[in-house]
Parts: C-alpha cells; structure tokens; sequence
C-alpha cells in the first residue's frame, strides 16, 4: 500500500482557513508567526477573517494556501510517512516543503515572489482562462492551436481530470475558443473569475523573474519523489526540480496525468493535504475506487 500526498493550488482559499491549527496547535502558531514576519503583513488576520474578496487576490491566495498546507503537513509528525507527493500548481511547492527538498523559509518566499510577479504579468495584458467539460482532450487542444494560429493565443493550461480542461489565453482568445468548444460538443465552456492567464505564455515575464528567485535559492534531495506538473513524472533530483519549477509557470498542468502515473506506481491512499476537497474529487472521477482523503 503506497500512500501520494497532494497538495492544493490556487481557489480552495476559503475565510477562516488554517484558523484551527492556529489556536490548538503552538508549533503550527509558531510558523504562522514566522510567515507574518516573513511576507511582512498579517497574512492570518486576512486567512481567518478576511473577505472573500480579499482572500481572492493571488499575492494573498498563494501564500495562504501554501501556509495552510505545509502548517498542516508539519503537524502530522509520523503520521507524514509519503510514498510520493504531488501539488497542482502552486501546491508543487507546497509539495516540495513537505518532502523536505524546500526549507519553510524558502518555500514561502519563493511563493510569494511567484504570486507578485504573477500580479504583475496580469496586469500587463488583460487575460483569462476558462474551463472546458465533457470534450475529448484531442479535440481541445486542436481548436486551441487553430484559434493560436489566427493570431489570439489561447493553449491547454489544466488537465484536471478526464472530461475537465482548463483554457488559457487573451480575451479575444479564449472567447474565440469557447464559442467553438461549445460548437464542437462542449458540455460547458465557462470563462473562469480569475486575474490572468495563467500556465500560459503570457506568464513569460513572470516566469524570467521567478527564475532568478529559484536559480537562487537551495534545494535538497527530497524524502520522496516528487511528481512535477510540466512533465506528470516523478523525480529526487534536485537539479530537475528547479528547472521543472521554473518551466512550470508557462506550461500546463499535467495533473490527469500526474495521478495515473502515481497509480501506476502503486499509489493506492491519496491524502488531500490543505484547505477543500478539490484534489480528491478529481482523484474519484479517474478512479472511483480509490482511496482519497483530507489530512
């Protein structure tokens, strides 16, 4: 019986989040306190009480989620013993703190300029993503690279699951692509409430700039592998990490991927590790058979 920890990304943020490890837990305050200082406001006033408006800006979304993750992680103790580990976009790092190829430290402050150089990166060109239901993968990905081709660059940027591909692009791309979608047998083609195109190439700026970030920061062999978005397989070495991590901000998200190839290799308990459920569900529409949990 082998056991994957997932980790969750971007829009599981929800008010009140990680608020419980923090008044029953004092080493879980401890780190939380540590991240106030880190990031140099009081991200948990926001975590615990804030708006959802609030909540719902990347450059407080990504590190609250992160600091939900591998708080919770930390807490485990040996209840922690990872086969595997994978995150769904921002969750890859949160993945790479808990199997120990990332310090604490370095996780957060990594986290932290990738989601201010991905505020930037949206504010200069206005862009958006939408979700794609019930259409074969195939036919998504030529339509995409039809509407590209014309001029408007939209590109597969979520494999969520079968059946659920998230679209990234310009406006005019992604309206383009979905009427077509739609046209070819989409069930749904829904432009998503998000800031920007994100796993595109749009995110190139961001991507130059967390490249400096990473490049600097050190790394270790982790205590599993881990399975990394940009390619869905697995790896321990350190010198693979950083460059998949970097390349990840412009490349999609294998995660439909990512999961079958952990099942291939034995996976058979899959533990949500952060705030929703999201993971698990799509862990339940590949194969409803398996275990998936919350930590």
């Amino acid at each position: 019986m082998k056991k994957a920890y997932l980790f969750p990304g971007q829009g599981s943020q929800f008010t009140g989040m990680g608020k419980e490890l923090y008044d029953q837990n004092p080493s879980a305050r401890s780190l939380f306190e540590e991240a106030n200082d880190i990031l140099g406001f009081r991200i948990t006033d926001i975590m615990f009480g804030g708006s959802e408006d609030e909540l719902k800006q990347t450059k407080v979304t990504q590190p609250a989620i992160f600091l939900h993750s591998v708080i919770l992680a930390s807490t485990m103790g040996d209840g922690f013993q990872p086969n595997m580990v994978a995150g769904h976009s921002l969750g890859e790092f949160s993945s790479l703190v808990a199997n120990k190829s990332l310090s604490f430290q370095d996780g957060l402050r990594l986290v932290q300029a990738r989601a201010l150089a991905m505020q930037k990166a949206c504010e200069m060109q206005p862009s958006t993503m939408a979700a794609i239901l019930n259409l074969d993968d195939a036919i998504v990905e030529a339509i995409c690279h039809e509407v590209s081709l014309s001029g408007k660059l939209v590109v597969p940027a979520n494999y969520n699951c079968p059946g659920q591909l998230v679209i990234s692009g310009s406006i005019e791309g992604i309206n383009e692509a979905c009427e077509r979608l739609k046209a070819a047998g989409a069930k749904r083609a829904l432009v998503l409430p998000v800031g920007g195109a994100f796993h595109s190439p749009l995110m190139e700026p961001a991507r130059a700039e967390l490249a400096n970030a990473i490049e600097s920061t050190s790394f270790a062999a982790p205590i599993c592998p881990v399975y990394q978005n940009i390619n869905a397989l697995p790896t321990s070495d350190p010198t693979e990490i950083r460059k998949n991590l970097i390349a990840q901000l412009t490349g999609p998200v294998r995660w439909t991927q990512t999961l079958q190839h952990m099942i291939n290799d034995g996976a058979t308990n899959f533990i949500e590790v952060g705030p929703g459920k999201v993971l698990q569900g799509l862990v339940k529409k590949i194969n409803k058979d398996l275990e998936a949990i919350s930590a």
